[in-house]
This record gives C-alpha cells, sequence and structure tokens, in this order.
C-alpha cells in the first residue's frame, strides 16, 4: 500500500486540497490554501516540501 499524505500549507500550517503519494514529485507547483487564501510555489519530492524563492 502506497502512503498518502495531505499537502500542508506552509503559511498557516493547514490542510489544503491536496494529496501526495511516497512517489510524488512536484516542480515550482503552485499551492493555493483555501484557509489563508495564499498562493505559495513549492516543490515537492519523496514527501518533502519546499517553499521555492524567486
Amino acid at each position: 500500500m502506497i502512503n498518502t499524505e495531505w499537502v500542508i500549507c506552509p503559511i498557516c500550517k493547514n490542510k489544503t486540497r491536496n494529496k501526495i503519494r511516497q512517489d510524488t514529485i512536484l516542480k515550482n507547483y503552485p499551492l493555493f490554501c483555501p484557509k489563508c487564501k495564499n498562493e505559495t510555489l513549492i516543490d515537492i519530492e519523496d514527501m518533502k516540501v519546499n517553499i521555492v524563492k524567486e
């Protein structure tokens, strides 16, 4: 069974509407948080979220 987790907003630390699996790789993904209404550019690899600095 593949482990899945909700993506957590790096600003307000709440769940977003996105789920990732262990093998998910995202580059320059615009993550929108419905709670704080912010959009953050992120990278995800090995279930670790990194904020992209522009």
